[in-house]
């Protein structure tokens, strides 16, 4: 039970014992308010009995007394009841966010591909945002109210079940008219959060595609569109609210209709001799405080159903299986072997029984028209997707079995997609290798022929370069990519087209560069050009996603096969991609 509510409201460890706690101070708090009406029954019972029976004036120091208690201890359990509910609960909301960061982390890149950032950043933000709300204003406080109100019915039954029932039957009549919504709530919430991520779409393809928008005089339409789309997520949420609104209202009248109940049932009951005024007059009293917890809980509820689809989308990368392993990597070596390796992205096919090895110490390029497989080859050899069938090995250990941050210490990486931080040059170099020196960096920056755009720069090596590197131009972002990957120095590197932003000269100098500094090292490489592979100890073809012929440059020259034709089809300038 517990397990399915920490499930179903993607509560943590901790968050599930902060609602157990909140629930039962919920508890004491509404019981302790129910005593409160029993002092004021006893004193009203005591003063009838003054009136009508000539008894004793009640003890004035007694009910000062217990007026004194209950004040203490509502102030005491409400103090209780806010910190379990809300104080606790804030610490959940980061928990929660460090959790889905951490769980993000590890999963593959696969994932990524499926989910926009748009749609993770809602998730993180917008809907841990709603669950908080709910962890701290919803979960205890209705938990609370369903058992003290069971507690509560139980003892009224012992008292008069008549009474009892004609008092308590609306309360769950009106809960299954709210449930019997669920559906509906749960349709529209979905429906809602589909139009929210629409509009956060819109405006994050606005910001990021304003230099384009601008050059091409479409700043009316996108703003229509987005204008389009703000208005459609206006009509769908007053269209939920609305429909939610109307069964919490049904739901509140249905259970107040226990009030008349409860008075013609009790006047009856009098009239008959078979209950006194007192009793009935305890019912009255009970009936003001009774249903003050459910007036809230039905719009909670309501709440609880919106926040499913929240809970449903935070549960889905907590479900999402992980990238996990050994912590321990210690390789023969680091050659790397393709064993029949399959790969699918989703139900397409990529890679269909690639089998090849990359030896250490070698250059070995992955050529081959676009969409073969080549950088997907690269990706898996770092364990940044997981293989759908076959094995990947290095140093002769299965890669699938290490974690994949400990295997990526082995590992440089320089891709098409250069990614940059907003900060210094010299920063974004060093995040190769932690605490490396000043020195260090501009041996790697010297090596990458980065000093002739750095030393233009403002404040050189101290400058900096703007988000993902705005301030630099693509050639100049792929050479501090490179020069990061150079300041690594892993025994393993992959460069995936990472000379494809370099002019002829400026490439021959990387060029250089990388045959001086990858000697005996393990290298991965993916070129456009013919010039980029010429250095290469071995070329695997690919095409179609399986390898279609490997060998030296020059026995695949010989054999007069696909590689052949792709390099009479570059010379003539064809849309081959190498």
């Amino acid at each position: 039970m517990l397990k399915r509510i920490q499930k179903t409201y993607a509560l943590s460890d901790q968050g599930l014992k902060n609602t157990i706690t909140g629930t039962i101070w919920t508890v004491i708090v509404n019981l302790v308010v129910m005593g409160g009406i029993g002092i004021l029954y006893m004193l009203m019972n005591d003063f009838m009995n003054t009136l009508l029976y000539k008894a004793a004036l009640p003890s004035f120091l007694f009910y000062g007394l217990c007026v004194v208690v209950f004040l203490v201890l509502s102030y005491y359990t409400h103090l209780q009841q806010y910190q379990a509910t809300y104080g606790l609960v804030y610490n959940e909301v980061k928990t929660t966010r460090l959790n889905l960061a951490e769980k993000l982390r590890k999963l593959p890149l696969g994932y990524f591909g499926k989910r926009d950032l748009a749609d993770l950043t809602e998730t993180i933000m917008g809907d841990v945002n709603r669950m908080e709300h709910v962890w701290s204003h919803v979960l205890g406080y209705l938990y609370g109210s369903y058992i003290s109100t069971i507690v509560i019915a139980i003892a009224l039954c012992f008292v008069d079940y008549r009474l009892a029932i004609a008092t308590l039957w609306g309360v769950p009549v009106a809960f299954l008219l709210l449930f019997g919504s669920r559906k509906l709530s749960h349709r529209n919430a979905e429906i809602t959060k589909g139009k929210a991520i629409q509009v956060s779409d819109g405006m994050q393809e606005i910001l990021e595609n304003m230099q384009e928008i601008h050059a091409t005089s479409q700043e009316e339409r996108f703003q229509k569109d987005l204008d389009n789309k703000i208005d459609d997520l206006e009509k769908t949420m007053i269209r939920g609210e609305l429909a939610t609104g109307l069964f919490v209202n049904g739901a509140s009248v249905v259970m107040r209709l226990g009030v008349a109940t409860t008075i013609l049932t009790g006047a009856s009951l009098i009239a008959s001799g078979k209950i006194d005024f007192m009793l009935f007059f305890m019912f009255l009293l009970i009936i003001t405080r009774i249903y003050a917890p459910f007036d809230q809980s039905l719009a909670l509820i309501a709440e609880l159903f919106l926040s499913q689809v929240s809970a449903n989308r935070i549960n889905e990368i907590y479900d999402t299986p992980a990238m996990e392993g050994s912590e321990v990597f210690e390789p023969n070596g680091h050659t790397i072997v393709f064993d029949h390796v399959d790969f699918s992205y989703e139900e397409e096919a990529v890679l269909k029984d690639v089998s090849f090895v990359a030896k250490e110490g070698e250059i070995t390029a992955l050529v081959g028209p676009s969409g073969s497989g080549k950088s997907t080859c690269a990706r898996l050899s770092a364990r940044l997707w997981d293989v759908t069938g076959g094995n990947i090995l290095v140093g002769g250990i299965p890669i699938s079995t290490i974690d994949p941050e400990t295997l990526l210490r082995d590992y440089s990486m320089v891709f098409q997609d250069v990614v940059l931080f907003d900060d210094t040059v010299k920063e974004n170099i060093r995040l190769g290798k932690r605490g490396a020196s000043d020195e260090e960096v501009y041996a790697a920056a010297k090596a990458a022929n980065c000093e002739e755009f750095i030393q233009k720069l403002p404040n050189g090596y101290d400058t900096n370069i703007g988000e993902n590197g705005t301030k630099l131009s693509g050639g100049e972002r792929q050479r501090i990519s490179i020069a990061r990957a150079l300041l690594k120095d892993a025994p393993i590197v992959l460069l995936d087209e990472a000379t494809a932003s370099l002019d002829v000269e400026n490439e021959s100098k990387i060029q250089e560069a990388l045959s001086r500094l990858l000697k005996g090292k393990t290298v991965l490489v993916i070129a456009h050009r013919m010039r980029t592979i010429e250095a290469a100890d071995k070329i695997v073809v690919l095409k179609d996603g399986h390898v279609e012929e490997e060998g030296s440059p020059e026995e695949l020259k010989k054999k007069n096969g696909t590689f052949t034709k792709m390099l009479a089809l570059q010379n003539a300038s064809t849309a081959w991609s190498i």
